[in-house]
């Protein structure tokens, strides 16, 4: 008992070539393969401007709102994973303590705040 085999499919007579002349380039109309191409390209760039370009911009603009709201007593989480409270804050620099430990980290390097100072003292 040997396997059987499938039975060849049948060719159309149509060839990936013909196919996409067909598709993409009309025959007897000047320029509108090109036309037809020209709004390929504009939904990519669409398609490409709403999936990855509009998110990571909103994502910035929130974590910009986050960075300028930071103050005195925030407990906030670095982008390493450190855990700590906001002791004093410069333009760029954020010292923190964390444990027994004060460390100054760069403010863009904040991912998350976990209390707020005055959520903090009200709890």
């Amino acid at each position: 008992m040997g396997r059987r085999l499938a039975p060849p499919l049948h060719s159309s007579g149509m060839t990936m070539t013909a196919l996409y002349a067909l598709l993409f380039a009309p025959q007897g109309q000047t320029g509108g393969g090109l036309a037809l191409f020209v709004v390929q390209i504009g939904a990519f760039i669409a398609i490409f401007y709403f999936l990855l370009i509009r998110p990571q911009r909103q994502q910035q603009q929130k974590h910009k709102q986050l960075l300028a709201a930071l103050q005195r007593g925030d407990q906030i989480v670095t982008s390493g994973g450190i855990i700590g409270e906001v002791v004093h804050l410069k333009e760029n620099e954020v010292t923190i303590r964390s444990g027994e430990a004060k460390l100054v980290v760069m403010r863009s390097n904040i991912a998350t705040i976990l209390k707020s100072g005055a959520e903090a003292k009200s709890a």
